[in-house]
C-alpha cells in the first residue's frame, strides 16, 4: 500500500499525551498512534452508518404492530421441543 507524508501541528498537550502512550508501550511510534486513530474513527462511523440503515429499514417496513410476548415465549417452546 502506498504512503503519503503528511504534517500535522499539535498542542504541546496533545504531543505528550501520544508520547505517554508510546511510553505506556501501546504504540512504537507517532505514526502508528495517529494510523490507529484513524482506523477506529473508520470503523465508528462504519458502524454508526449501519446503524442508520438499519433505522431508515425500520422505519420503511410499515407501521408497528403488537408483540405478544407470550405467545412468543409458547412458539419457542413448542420449536424447540
Amino acid at each position: 500500500m502506498a504512503t503519503v507524508r503528511k504534517t500535522v501541528t499539535l498542542t504541546d498537550q496533545q504531543d505528550n499525551w501520544i508520547k505517554s502512550q508510546i511510553d505506556a508501550g501501546h504504540y512504537t511510534n507517532d505514526s502508528e498512534y495517529i494510523r490507529d486513530l484513524i482506523r477506529r474513527e473508520q470503523e465508528r462511523n462504519a458502524e454508526i452508518e449501519a446503524i442508520r440503515s438499519a433505522l431508515i429499514e425500520g422505519e420503511a417496513s410499515g407501521e408497528p404492530k403488537r408483540f405478544d410476548v407470550a405467545a412468543f415465549k409458547q412458539r419457542m417452546i413448542e420449536a424447540h421441543d
